[in-house]
């Protein structure tokens, strides 16, 4: 994976931009697993009851409206199932689709058809679930400025096709893992507590000198916590569990001196009145832990 962080500018910082699209090996490997996982020894069904040579067609649609998001799964669920399958896209990740949309059409053998068909459909239903609730978070925000990132609340595996999915939705990364920007949290923290003139001096002091080149970014509970996070130098504060009054207040300490990022909590229901506040950013765990798998559909014509 390519370098996602920046170097130390708190004035012209900005989050990591979106995580690139997978590569076809990535893709393959990944899919492969889900086949073998779902296939094992073979499908008895279709072998008992389907003869070989027949053929059919088949259509992927959408049965709600949503945004699409990771069709070169679906596609490569069947192309490994059989090269013989033949495909035709009728759209494309990051569309909006409505109900009765087309997603792609198909014409091969039906034991391939059948074999790829809950693979395909798994990944595309359950990533595109989550490229709808950001695309629905990230209209509920427009015009405030904020942007919507999603967190390491990721399904162990998946985080890369999450992260992916989350972009198609118009959101944008947070730290891929624990590897690629610090976050200096209130865990951290209690380790630090003896620390001289206070714990968050010492924490971002020694992440500088450790990682210069990656972004800085400490969890404040308390006001009192971003003034020490401000006077520290830290890139970004993130505000967590913060009222709105709490929110406003810690935009005004911190004057633009760092970026803000709200986080703990937020809802659809209440994510414009958070990014009216002035804060920066908005990350929402909920993209990724609780996103709806959609409604999408493998007719067979």
């Amino acid at each position: 994976m390519a370098e996602r962080f920046l170097l130390h500018d708190h004035r012209g910082f900005r989050h990591p931009g979106p995580v690139e699209p997978l590569s076809k090996q990535a893709i393959r490997q990944v899919v492969k697993a889900a086949l073998a996982e779902d296939l094992g020894a073979g499908d008895v069904t279709t072998r008992a009851t389907v003869p070989r040579p027949c053929r059919s067609q088949a259509v992927m649609v959408a049965r709600e409206p949503l945004v699409l998001a990771g069709l070169a799964l679906a596609e490569a669920a069947f192309r490994l199932c059989s090269p013989r399958v033949e495909i035709r896209l009728r759209t494309a990740d990051g569309a909006t689709l409505r109900r009765g949309d087309e997603v792609l059409r198909l014409s091969g053998p039906v034991w391939a058809l059948l074999a790829a068909e809950r693979v395909a459909l798994n990944f595309v239903q359950r990533l595109s679930g989550i490229a709808t609730l950001t695309a629905r978070f990230v209209a509920a925000v427009a015009g405030t400025g904020a942007g919507i990132l999603d967190t390491r609340k990721t399904t162990p595996g998946w985080r890369r096709l999450e992260k992916y999915a989350v972009t198609c939705g118009g959101g944008r990364n947070h730290r891929f893992g624990l590897f690629d920007q610090v976050l200096i949290k209130d865990n951290h923290l209690a380790a630090l507590r003896d620390c001289r003139p206070n714990a968050i001096v010492a924490a971002v002091l020694r992440a500088r000198a450790r990682y210069p080149r990656l972004p800085v970014e400490v969890e404040a509970d308390t006001l009192a916590q971003v003034r020490q996070a401000v006077a520290a130098g830290a890139d970004i504060i993130l505000l967590d569990n913060m009222t709105l009054a709490q929110l406003r207040a810690a935009v005004a300490l911190v004057g633009g001196r760092a970026k803000t990022e709200a986080s703990g909590g937020v809802r659809l229901e209440h994510v414009r009145a958070i990014a009216r506040t002035g804060v920066d950013f908005i990350s929402v765990g909920a993209l990724t832990h609780s996103a709806r798998a959609v409604d999408i559909a493998l007719d067979f014509r």
